[in-house]
């Protein structure tokens, strides 16, 4: 058995001597190769320059979003305005005192005695003809401004400088 490991020991010592040998005569590099900076800088740069390219659209769209919500806007605002004006004027139009004067313009005639029909078809009243001197007069309100509202006229004289002081 002792030769056997005499052996083993040999040939490890053989093979350990062999790579020491081998380690000996090859030449060592002093200092590592640094890898080329060139194509780093390049690929950094383009992130860059991509990035600003990115921000520079984003922002533009944000304000093309911002333009276009000011135009929404101040559509909505006029349409609003718009509509207002017309139930004004649809007010203007269901005035019932109004409307008693178009009908007077065409000849019809207020009954002094109105007559009116239930849903279920009865007459509640006694119908009569309406004529000219039965008709309730129709006068359009006046339009006064209150006394609060008005403007009060204040006269103030100043005599005239005559003397060259």
């Amino acid at each position: 058995m002792s030769s056997a490991a005499e052996q083993l020991f040999a040939r490890v010592s053989s093979i350990g001597e062999a790579a020491a040998e081998r380690a000996r005569l090859t030449v060592v590099p002093t200092s590592t190769p640094r890898p080329p900076r060139l194509p780093f800088l390049v690929l950094v740069s383009c992130i860059t320059l991509l990035g600003v390219v990115g921000l520079l659209m984003f922002n533009t769209s944000l304000q093309q979003a911002s333009f276009t919500e000011a135009d929404l806007a101040e559509r909505a605002a006029a349409t609003a305005d718009r509509e207002e004006t017309l139930k004004m004027e649809l007010d203007d139009l269901r005035d019932p005192q109004r409307i008693a004067v178009e009908a007077a313009k065409m000849g019809m005639v207020i009954p002094s005695t109105p007559v009116f029909l239930t849903m279920d078809g009865q007459i509640v009243g006694t119908p009569t003809e309406a004529t000219s001197e039965d008709a309730l007069r129709i006068t359009p309100k006046p339009q006064q401004v209150p006394a609060e509202l008005r403007a009060q006229v204040r006269v103030v004289e100043v005599p005239a400088n005559t003397a060259g002081d």
